[in-house]
């Protein structure tokens, strides 16, 4: 498939009414998981994060030691999309000027006067990569975390507004944090999931050590374009889910509070606080998400309780006696999974 016919697919999903962009993206899926695996081996439930944070308007923080892929991932990603990509490392002399852009003074040779020129930065794409986000002062990061929100940058007294869709994938290094700026939790609250990139197994890494040393080169096909993805974006709002699932998804939102009436023992005992309300929308967007990718028509409650730990595991503070005792807030959300089943198991349609 050419990028050409890749946008004439695009274009019959752009026209389609919603069930047919429903059946259009959950075989564009698969294609593009099959695609992905050409490069990236493994990573299946980061793929699947990736993807559903994409058509949700999120952004998704990519946590993991180096040499996991992580770069690799989102590049290949953003060619398959046929989106416009750029990647910014985050150093500590890093100014938010060299990512929104900045003022040039430059002389008009034909009358002679001096006229500012807008530069762009590396904002300007459709996808962005964050590279190291802890590494770059608050200010940068601030600047960073501002386009996110508005989709603009403003540079003096100019508002630019961002190419659409916009979206940010940032990736942190767990285990170096000298000379780092952690995010504070209310700006890791704007990234909708924290996507934990784990070790391959043995079986992948072989596969990963063969291909890389090898004369393996994979080929990749164009998928969807932005007019595709900015269609399905706003299909994911129209997704129906039957008010049981809003209640769950509410549910285990209120349950990570300590104090609150909703909250299990355990929860006041290990959790300092607790998810906001920007959780629970996050969980029933994702869940959403995740039933048009899988090709079913309307989210379940088990589309939320897969989607719980990216959308509430950076938004539970661990106290410390819990950080004592080794708990991390990915067990104190599987706790709460285990204690909080839905009433109604529904079967996927």
């Amino acid at each position: 498939m050419s990028a050409n016919d890749a946008g004439d697919g695009v274009n019959r999903i752009a026209e389609a009414d919603d069930v047919q962009a429903v059946k259009a993206l959950s075989d564009a899926y698969a294609e593009m998981t099959d695609n992905i695996s050409r490069v990236v081996v493994g990573q299946n439930d980061v793929v699947e994060q990736v993807l559903v944070s994409m058509f949700c308007r999120g952004h998704g923080l990519l946590v993991g030691v180096p040499g996991l892929a992580k770069t690799l991932l989102v590049q290949t990603l953003a060619n398959l999309l046929h989106l416009s990509f750029k990647r910014i490392q985050f150093t500590p002399d890093l100014m938010p000027s060299d990512i929104t852009g900045t003022d040039v003074l430059e002389e008009d040779r034909t009358t002679g006067k001096r006229v500012f020129r807008f530069v762009h930065g590396p904002l300007f794409a459709n996808m962005v990569l964050a590279d190291e986000i802890n590494r770059a002062p608050p200010k940068t990061q601030a600047a960073l975390l501002e386009a996110m929100q508005e989709h603009s940058v403003t540079v003096g007294e100019r508002t630019y507004h961002l190419d659409e869709p916009f979206f940010v994938l940032a990736t942190q290094n767990p285990i170096e944090q000298e000379g780092t700026y952690p995010l504070p939790e209310a700006q890791l609250d704007r990234f909708m999931f924290k996507i934990v990139v784990d070790y391959p197994d043995g079986d992948q890494e072989l596969e990963i050590m063969k291909r890389v040393t090898g004369s393996y080169q994979a080929k990749l096909e164009p998928v969807l374009s932005g007019e595709d993805i900015s269609k399905l974006q706003d299909i994911v709002h129209r997704v129906p889910a039957a008010e049981h699932v809003f209640q769950y998804a509410r549910d285990l939102a209120r349950a990570t509070r300590p104090a609150s009436d909703d909250a299990p023992d355990f929860v006041n005992e290990l959790v300092q606080w607790g998810a906001g309300p920007r959780a629970g929308i996050c969980l029933m967007l994702a869940a959403k998400a995740r039933a048009i990718l899988h090709g079913r028509y309307h989210a379940t409650t088990e589309d939320v309780r897969e989607m719980a730990l990216p959308v509430l595991r950076h938004r539970v503070i661990t106290t410390f006696n819990a950080e004592a005792a080794g708990i991390s807030a990915d067990e104190v959300v599987l706790r709460l999974l285990a204690e909080l089943q839905p009433e109604e198991q529904e079967q996927f349609s």
